[in-house]
């Protein structure tokens, strides 16, 4: 019996990748990365595009990796994808900090970590405020261009207060899909083995 795969198969919304956008992964992408993963997307040019990851929360907090942290609040640590996993980026809602980029409006990426330290021992809320992840996601030049052409990524765009939502990120790529409107809503609903349900 022919089996029609292509009804478990996304068609992309066509929509173009640029700054402050975010990339929602088609539903039966079986990555440990990017699997149901909602991706901020940080610069998209010619010669390449670069994202975070925003919904894959890293076991260990942020507290254990920086003693400067220690005593602090207990901080989520998030993977921003599979490339320099040794490097910490920080996306934040602070227009003060020094030589930070600007993502889009209220929203910013990196800048002066002593300032980010300071807000964070001065008792201020990190919730909602500060993002940090480890590593990041990459593609060389028309990379991106292709997989969002193949169907692998939908684009869209979401509110500040949904991409700093810290509270419910198990839930974001759900939140994301059903955003896209009634085309997109039943797929996530959809089991990530089908075959399996």
């Amino acid at each position: 019996m022919n089996k029609n795969t292509n009804i478990f198969k996304i068609r992309s919304n066509e929509a173009s990748p640029s700054r402050g956008k975010i990339l929602i992964s088609e539903p039966f992408l079986l990555d440990a990365t990017f699997g149901r993963s909602v991706i901020l997307i940080i610069d998209h040019t010619e010669e390449g595009s670069m994202g975070l990851v925003i919904n894959k929360e890293i076991s260990v907090p942020l507290n254990d990796l920086l003693p400067d942290f220690a005593e602090a609040p207990e901080i989520p640590l998030y993977r921003g994808g599979p490339m320099g996993n040794d490097t910490l980026f920080f996306l934040h809602t602070l227009p003060h900090v020094k030589d930070a980029i600007r993502i889009r409006k209220g929203l910013y990426l990196n800048g002066d970590f002593d300032a980010i330290k300071q807000y964070v021992l001065s008792g201020n809320q990190v919730s909602n405020h500060i993002r940090f992840f480890l590593g990041y996601s990459g593609w060389n030049g028309e990379q991106l261009s292709e997989e969002i052409k193949g169907n692998t990524w939908l684009v869209s765009e979401e509110e500040k207060a949904y991409l700093m939502d810290d509270a419910h990120t198990d839930e974001m790529w759900k939140r994301a899909m059903r955003a896209m409107g009634t085309k997109y809503e039943a797929w996530s609903r959809f089991p990530l083995m089908p075959i399996l349900n």
